[in-house]
């Protein structure tokens, strides 16, 4: 459920109500829009009459239930598209759902300091805003090249430093979670880590923004995205920092990743 605050409640109102959700069994997330606040009552087993009973409370201007399962990427919770920044650079980053189109372009891989300082150099001459390669890659065969590892990270760092392009790169494990941290603005998730559920249940305590792949198997309503974004917005955070990249394959479309937020 969610408690629309009224357009002059004061802060000493608000923190009230994200008092009141807890004691009702609830974990308070709260959205200030440029004209009021949101406060969204999410979990299960919490008193429901206690949070209804709010609509009388000095400061609310109505409580509403919240219809869709993924709750925190509700429009009802979250009205304003969501914004992610990518990066530091002079303008704080590049930005991911604003009214530029952002171009993420690279090798699949890094296989070399050569190819990807001039790939990185290429991609932005070309135009695109933000850089990936792959320092791990899974394979099916052991035998197959399985990524450069922390060399590949060291060269995504130098390449990002010619270019000022920020780097993304994917991450496949918990256990290469920290140190890829250190050298990649963006974590990408692939399809075949789309579920893994450990992965994103760690990946949701990180301040790092995390974009998201859909495998070809993804239910194409969303509802498998949209579960995983559960798994990733059900912990305590200030901002949605997930984007998701489309991996599917139609006849009707030529083969491309395309981004939304």
């Amino acid at each position: 459920m969610i408690v629309n605050m009224s357009d002059n409640a004061t802060e000493q109102q608000i923190d009230h109500i994200i008092q009141r959700i807890r004691e009702a069994g609830f974990q308070p997330h709260v959205t200030r829009g440029t004209e009021r606040t949101i406060v969204a009552a999410v979990g299960s087993g919490g008193r429901r009459h206690e949070i209804e009973a709010l609509s009388v409370a000095p400061g609310v201007d109505n409580v509403v239930a919240i219809a869709q399962p993924f709750k925190l990427v509700s429009r009802q919770t979250r009205p304003q598209p969501s914004v992610v920044s990518v990066g530091e650079g002079k303008t704080g980053g590049v930005k991911i759902g604003g009214p530029e189109v952002v171009v993420i372009a690279g090798p699949c891989s890094v296989e070399s300091r050569e190819q990807l300082l001039e790939t990185a150099q290429g991609v932005k001459r070309a135009g695109a805003t933000m850089l990936r390669g792959g320092a791990y890659k899974p394979r099916t065969s052991p035998y197959e090249f399985q990524g450069l590892g922390i060399e590949a990270l060291k060269i995504l760092r130098e390449a990002r430093e010619l270019t000022g392009l920020p780097v993304v790169t994917e991450v496949m494990s918990t256990e290469d979670l920290d140190l890829i941290c250190e050298y990649a603005d963006m974590l990408q998730v692939g399809a075949r880590n789309m579920q893994n559920f450990a992965l994103l249940r760690r990946l949701a305590t990180i301040k790092k923004p995390i974009l998201l792949k859909r495998g070809p198997s993804a239910d194409p309503r969303l509802r498998s995205r949209n579960g995983c974004w559960r798994r990733n917005t059900c912990f305590p955070a200030e901002t949605i920092r997930l984007c998701s990249a489309s991996a599917e394959l139609r006849p009707s479309k030529p083969a491309c990743a395309t981004l939304s937020i």
